[in-house]
């Protein structure tokens, strides 16, 4: 019977993240532990939320302006080429 494996972040293995933790655990304690995880938490909250804020920007340019687009884009010559 094979085992199922599933990849993880980085490539990091279930070992490899428990030492990751115990580290961690002993670096900062446990009584910071859930501090750590919330402002973890936050940032990458935040980071979502900025990254889908810029996807929205541009695709809303890139739809508002489809005809100038299709002008500088495609067909025609480089400037100076003449």
């Amino acid at each position: 019977m094979s085992s199922l494996h599933l990849p993880l972040a980085f490539n990091l293995g279930p070992t490899e993240l428990i030492i990751i933790l115990l580290i961690v655990l002993l670096l900062f304690g446990a009584k910071r532990l859930p501090e750590l995880a919330k402002g973890l938490g936050k940032s990458i909250n935040e980071f979502k939320k900025a990254s889908s804020e810029a996807e929205q920007e541009v695709k809303s340019v890139v739809e508002s302006k489809p005809d100038e687009t299709r002008k500088t884009g495609a067909g025609g010559s480089a400037p100076g080429a003449n």
